[in-house]
C-alpha cells in the first residue's frame, strides 16, 4: 500500500505563547505525534508559522511591529531559533528535517512549481521531513502567497496529500463566533463550501498570527478541489494529530470533492499568476462550461501584455469565470477577436490554432463548473 502523505499546518497562536516567546512544550508534543505517524507509515510535510513570533521573543520584544522591514528582520532572527528547536526535537527520533522557504512566484513559474515538487517528492520517499514556511525576510506583497493556510493548500496539491490537518487555537468551525456565543456548536463535518458555510468564518486572527477562520475556509475550497480533506483542530488538544490522521471525528473536517481536479487545473486555478485577461462573450461562456475551447470569435476584449504559453483570466462583463494558457501574444489576440478560425491565418499570416485557450489548459471556477 502506498503511503500516504499528509500536510500538518501549525498556526503562531499554536507555536508561541501570548509574549511571542516559543511554546517548547506545545511544539515538543507536536514533534512527538509526527514522530508517531512517520512509524505508522504516513509521510508528514509540516508548514510551520511562527518566524516572526519567535523573532519577537528572541528579540524581547511584547508586539508585533507595524513597518514591514522590521517585521521581515524578526522573521530572519525567529526563522533561525524555530528551525534550531525542530533540528534537535526531530534529532531525539532519528528524523532528518529539510526546510523550504517558498514565495508565489515559486507556484506561480509552473517549471519552478514542478520542481518543487519534485524535490517534495525525493524528502518525503527518503523519510526527511520538509519544513515549509514562506520566505519572510525578502518577500513582498507581490511575491506573497499571503497566510500559511494559503501556503498550506497549496503544498497539499503540490505533493499529492491525502489530507491537510490545520493546527488552530480554536476547537474547528462554529456555527457563530465561540468567544461572543456562549451556545455556539462546533460543525464536525462540511461536505460542501456554501455561502452559509463562509458567513460562519470571522475576520483576523490571533494578536501575532496573520489569519482567522476566513482564510481557513479558503484553504479548504482549494483543498478539497483536489481531492483532499481539510481537518481543523486545536494544537492544544491531546494527541489531536494521531487522532485527526486516523479519521478520528475530531475538530472540523472539510470531505474532498468527489470529482476532483488534476494537477494541471488546480495549478491554474490557484497557483498562477495571469499576466492579462481575456473578455467573452454569452455564446463563449456557454461553451466553456460544456468542456469546450476558447475560441477567438468568442473574444470581446484583451487586457495587459503577454506572451503565447502565458497565464490569463477568462472575464465576462468584469465577473473572473476562470483562467487558462493562451495560444497567441496579447497583440495577436487582440488582431484576431471575433474572428472565425478560418479566418485567423488571413489575419495574422500565420496559425498556431484555431482556439485561444485549449479545454486542457483551462480551467473554470467552481460556480462555473457548477
Amino acid at each position: 500500500m502506498k503511503a500516504q502523505n499528509i500536510i500538518i499546518k501549525v498556526g503562531t497562536s499554536t507555536l508561541t505563547k501570548a509574549n511571542g516567546e516559543l511554546n517548547h512544550a506545545r511544539i515538543k508534543s507536536i514533534v512527538s505525534q509526527i514522530a508517531q505517524l512517520t512509524r505508522s507509515g504516513f509521510r508528514v510535510l509540516l508548514v510551520s508559522s511562527g518566524a516572526v513570533g519567535a523573532g519577537m521573543g528572541a528579540m524581547g520584544l511584547d508586539k508585533k511591529p507595524a513597518d514591514l522591514a522590521s517585521k521581515q528582520a524578526l522573521a530572519a532572527v525567529g526563522q533561525v531559533a524555530l528551525m534550531g528547536l525542530y533540528e534537535r526535537l526531530f534529532w531525539a527520533y532519528d528524523i532528518k528535517i529539510a526546510q523550504l522557504l517558498l514565495t508565489k512566484d515559486d507556484f506561480a513559474n509552473r517549471a519552478r512549481f514542478l520542481s518543487a515538487r519534485e524535490v517534495c517528492t525525493r524528502l518525503l520517499e527518503a523519510g526527511v521531513i520538509p519544513i515549509v514556511n514562506e520566505n519572510d525576510p525578502v518577500v513582498h506583497d507581490e511575491l506573497k502567497v499571503g497566510d500559511n493556510d494559503t501556503l498550506s493548500a497549496l503544498v497539499a496539491g503540490l505533493v499529492d496529500a491525502s489530507a491537510l490537518i490545520i493546527l488552530s487555537d480554536i476547537d474547528g468551525l462554529y456555527d457563530k463566533n465561540p468567544i461572543k456565543f456562549k451556545d455556539a456548536k462546533l460543525i464536525p463535518e462540511i461536505d460542501a463550501i456554501t455561502e452559509q458555510v463562509r458567513a460562519m468564518a470571522g475576520g483576523a486572527g490571533s494578536e501575532l498570527g496573520t489569519g482567522g477562520m476566513a482564510t481557513k475556509i479558503n484553504a479548504a475550497a482549494m483543498a478539497t478541489s483536489y481531492g483532499v480533506d481539510l481537518i481543523i483542530v486545536n494544537g492544544a488538544s491531546e494527541n489531536i494529530l494521531i487522532k485527526a490522521a486516523n479519521g478520528e471525528r475530531v475538530g472540523s473536517r472539510f470531505r474532498a470533492n468527489k470529482k476532483r481536479i488534476n494537477l494541471k487545473k488546480y495549478w491554474l486555478s490557484y497557483a498562477g499568476a495571469p499576466k492579462g485577461s481575456l473578455e467573452i462573450d454569452a455564446g463563449a461562456q456557454q461553451a466553456l462550461v460544456r468542456g469546450g475551447s476558447l475560441l477567438a470569435v468568442g473574444v470581446r476584449g484583451v487586457s495587459g501584455e503577454f506572451k503565447r504559453g502565458d497565464l490569463v483570466k477568462i472575464t465576462k462583463s468584469g465577473e473572473v469565470l476562470g483562467s487558462g494558457l493562451v495560444a497567441y501574444d496579447s497583440d495577436e489576440c487582440a488582431i484576431i477577436a471575433g474572428a472565425k478560425g478560418s479566418e485567423i491565418e488571413g489575419l495574422l499570416g500565420y496559425k498556431f490554432d484555431d482556439f485561444i485557450i485549449h479545454a486542457n489548459n483551462l480551467s473554470l471556477s467552481k460556480k462555473e463548473e457548477a
